[in-house]
């Protein structure tokens, strides 16, 4: 997977400048293959990172974007995260590597955290890890912790093998902030990186996100972004 690691020098980007960071997301349920077909060809024109669609979509759009460089996404256990068996999610996750996803994002099991189940919560995320082969992207869900909740997700979910933290999964449980950015870039070790999720709307918005050492960028106003046309009545998830 490719990413674009933002240094002191590149803290002025231009809007357009911020897409090789961003993952353009459609996970509309009503979504039509056209649809679909036309987000893929957004991430190629706008030279977005990656396309990040439900796992049911992946044959059309990994076709459309072979050959291209831009990456494709999927997720598992989500939108409504922890429902899913760990067999299950392990099983999905080898399903969508075959299918062609270039990174997977997984929910995870944040009752299992709260009633002291470490090693189950670790092993939900190291299974997707192992099944996979692929960076795995893990939703801390941060707004529903304790302080010590959040340390203690941070560090079994590297120890599972996650090769990015994110705050959360949607901008129903936080919208992204540069204060949850820098608390994850402190604790990230070991080549670990961090994405930015939930509701991010406008370049001045992903710009900061970005300086506060987030490699990636989650949203459904990835066009928005890079056309610096969003504002807060604009949708993202």
């Amino acid at each position: 997977m490719s990413t674009t690691t933002v240094t002191s020098a590149e803290l002025d980007l231009t809007p357009a400048e911020l897409a090789p960071y961003i993952q353009h997301t459609k996970i509309d349920p009503d979504a039509t293959r056209d649809e679909m077909v036309a987000h893929a060809q957004e991430a190629v024109t706008h030279g977005f990172n990656a396309a990040m669609v439900p796992a049911s979509w992946l044959p059309v759009v990994v076709a459309e974007l072979r050959g291209t460089g831009v990456g494709v996404a999927s997720a598992l256990d989500f939108p409504t995260v922890g429902v899913m068996t760990s067999a299950g999610k392990a099983a999905e996750a080898a399903e969508i590597a075959r299918l062609g996803a270039t990174q997977l994002d997984i929910g995870v099991q944040v009752g299992w955290l709260k009633s002291g189940r470490y090693d189950d919560f670790r092993e939900d995320i190291a299974g997707v890890v192992r099944a996979s082969g692929l960076p795995v992207k893990v939703m801390l869900e941060l707004p529903l912790l304790t302080d010590d909740e959040k340390e203690t997700a941070v560090e079994l979910a590297m120890e599972a093998g996650a090769a990015f933290l994110k705050n959360a999964s949607s901008g129903q449980i936080e919208t992204a902030n540069p204060t949850s950015v820098r608390y994850l870039v402190d604790r990230a070790r070991n080549g670990v990186q961090v994405k930015a999720s939930g509701s991010i709307k406008t370049y001045r918005q992903g710009l900061e996100l970005l300086r506060a050492g987030a490699s990636l960028l989650g949203t459904s106003a990835g066009l928005a972004i890079v056309t610096d046309t969003g504002d807060e009545s604009t949708v993202s998830y």
